[in-house]
């Protein structure tokens, strides 16, 4: 009698060792599931696409050729329509892009003739060339203003040490002022020097020089911290204060904060012997939230009212100060009340 058996005969050699075969079989990884397999409805790879693309980017649309997505290779347009990744597509058979589609249409162009965004959407337009990593695109946007402008400025604040924590540290210090005192806005003192030792002698100011040489003991005489909350500098580079200044106000107005900043004197501690810091201190007040009665009062004031210049020390001598005639200060002063007035009447009603 025979009996026959569903096993399949060893292939083991007599001496118990696996035959190559054997070996490779126990090293198969399993079989990636298809499409079909994992329960859904996706086609095989590789996917193919018309030679007339139509694009759903976010719910707009748009319409190019194949080779236009392609036109550089290391893009992820040309990767998405390689071939290689699965794109889905909408009801009316659009390939569809989870991206907001606004500015799609200025990078179509690019990829198409090479057509440029006009200034006021160069910084929108360069985020999606981030996205899509055009980088053609990325190298001609960062030499357009106001990229190119930006560069230059972060350069220039590369060189002041910790500014943006110090600018975090104005931020954080005006919240909690203002919260503390449950108002809309919040005054802090600043320091601005650009100066490595702003000090003059009032006997003699305009024989003081601050790169005289001092011995390590003297020069130690002369450190000190301003009282203030926020202290910025020293630094060396063409770029004054004033330029620092405006970084400032730059930097916090993009974070939605109203500011306003004034000089309001110089430190003038006294260091040693006739000897007082010249360190200009600036205040500057945030302001959290306005009603647009209060916008429009700022506004109109700010058109009456004229600033005043601080005097800044330049290496180791004082700039000349701007003063308003006594007419124009009076005027100033009248109008500068007068603003302040109508605000309040303007809050009033």
């Amino acid at each position: 009698m025979v009996v026959v058996t569903g096993r399949e005969p060893d292939s083991r050699r007599p001496d118990g060792a696996m035959s190559s075969s054997d070996a490779e079989d126990d090293f198969l990884e399993p079989a990636t599931p298809t499409a079909t397999q994992a329960g859904h409805a996706l086609p095989l790879l590789p996917q193919e696409f018309p030679e007339v693309v139509p694009l759903n980017i976010g719910g707009a649309h748009f319409t190019t050729r194949l080779s236009t997505l392609r036109r550089y290779e290391d893009t992820m347009l040309a990767a998405m329509f390689s071939g290689r990744h699965y794109i889905p597509t909408d009801a009316e058979g659009r390939y569809f892009i989870d991206r907001d589609g606004t500015h799609f249409g200025d990078v179509l162009n690019f990829l198409r003739s090479g057509d440029l965004p006009p200034r006021e959407r160069v910084r929108a337009v360069y985020k999606e060339a981030q996205y899509y990593a055009i980088g053609p695109l990325l190298e001609q946007l960062e030499n357009m203003q106001p990229l190119k402008g930006e560069k230059v400025r972060q350069a220039f604040l590369g060189l002041m040490p910790y500014y943006k924590d110090h600018l975090e540290r104005i931020v954080e210090i005006a919240r909690l002022r203002a919260v503390q005192r449950k108002a809309r806005f919040a005054k802090l003192k600043v320091c601005v020097f650009k100066e490595e030792m702003p000090i003059t002698p009032y006997e003699c100011p305009l024989l003081n020089s601050l790169r005289f040489e001092r011995s390590e003991s003297d020069g130690q005489l002369f450190e000190h911290h301003c009282e203030v909350d926020v202290s910025f500098g020293p630094w060396e580079a063409v770029a004054d204060v004033y330029d620092l200044l405006h970084c400032l106000v730059t930097d916090l107005s993009a974070q939605g904060l109203i500011v306003d900043h004034q000089c309001i004197g110089v430190c003038d501690k006294h260091l040693i012997n006739h000897y007082y810091c010249k360190r200009p201190i600036y205040e500057f007040k945030i302001t959290w939230w306005v009603t647009e009665k209060t916008v429009l009062a700022v506004q109109v004031s700010a058109h009456q009212v004229q600033p005043l210049l601080c005097p800044i020390p330049w290496y180791g001598l004082w700039s000349q100060v701007l003063q308003l005639p006594e007419t124009s200060s009076r005027r100033v002063k009248e109008d500068s009340s007068q603003g302040e007035k109508e605000a309040g009447e303007m809050e009033t009603h």
